[in-house]
């Protein structure tokens, strides 16, 4: 009898661990599969971009988004008229990416409104010029001529850059150009009447000013062609970014975008599509040289 109940007592025992490792081995699956689910729930599937009207955005919608698309994203594109609402989106969430501004712009924006956002890669720009309005040559330039100018401090101490390297006006020696104010003005030998406006207003202005300075982005979005300007900044410095949260500085589909803005078929498409632009450094031909000297220049006037 002892041992007919120790038997059964060691069988029951030996069934009990026996349905326990199953359950054990079964459950460990379930885990597995749980978190692999998890995962590619977690795996960024859609990606909203946010840009100035023009020519950033037609970037995103002639050939970012296909290639995108071919790896399985979904991809949206907000469009706004303004340099101050798309870092804001940004920051809150309602945009994972922007493009539409150079560093030195984000680098004072982000301070300005203490936001947590990074820039991750360039990507080809038109450089800012000098427009023809009520007057058509540079030779036309009298006394008090009207020069309309982006009203935002990176973009405008551009403008004075550009008035100093055309000897319209002189800056004090040594001022650091990403930075240049009016307070930097030491001589005004033509007696500039500098009107400065939102940057999106600029081409309209060219009606009511003899000369006007825009944006290439605002430029092209007009029907501006960059031949057509009278001046061209020649600065690698404002080669404009993408921009991110910094959390996502490293992410899996920020390296998918940023390899297709540095794909051979961007790359075609740019050289074709805007041509004259200024390209990112990382695609050499000239823009590296030109970015690391105007680096170097610009660590000399700010010491």
């Amino acid at each position: 009898m002892q041992l007919n109940t120790l038997f059964k007592t060691f069988s029951a025992a030996a069934l009990t661990l026996a349905l326990a490792a199953c359950g054990g081995e079964k459950a460990a699956e379930n885990t597995a599969a749980s978190a692999a689910s998890a995962a590619d729930q977690g795996a960024k599937k859609e990606i909203v971009f946010g840009t100035t009207v023009g020519d950033f955005g037609d970037m995103v919608k002639d050939q970012i988004q296909p290639a995108l698309e071919k790896k399985g994203y979904t991809v949206k594109l907000v469009e706004f008229t303004d340099y101050v609402r798309p870092n804001l989106a940004l920051a809150e969430g309602e945009l994972d990416i922007n493009i539409f501004q150079h560093k030195p712009y984000l680098d004072d924006f982000k301070k300005e409104h203490k936001l947590d956002i990074v820039e991750a890669f360039q990507v080809p720009t038109a450089p800012l010029g000098l427009y023809p309005g009520k007057l058509t040559s540079l030779d036309e330039v009298k006394d008090g001529s009207s020069v309309s100018a982006p009203n935002d401090p990176s973009n405008f101490a551009r403008a004075l850059v550009m008035f100093n390297d055309l000897g319209w006006l002189k800056l004090k020696e040594g001022v650091n150009p990403l930075t240049a104010s009016k307070n930097d003005i030491a001589e005004n030998p033509k007696n500039l009447n500098i009107v400065e406006l939102e940057a999106a207003q600029l081409p309209r202005s060219r009606a009511d000013v003899d000369f006007a300075i825009v944006n290439g982005n605002y430029a092209m979005s007009s029907g501006m062609k960059l031949t057509e300007t009278l001046f061209q900044e020649p600065s690698f410095a404002y080669v404009n970014w993408a921009a991110v949260k910094t959390a996502d500085k490293d992410s899996q589909w920020l390296k998918d975008v940023e390899e297709a803005y540095n794909s051979e078929e961007f790359k075609a498409y740019a050289h074709q599509r805007f041509a004259g632009y200024k390209y990112p450094a990382a695609w050499g031909e000239n823009a590296a040289a030109g970015a690391q000297a105007e680096a170097a220049s610009t660590a000399s006037a700010a010491k």
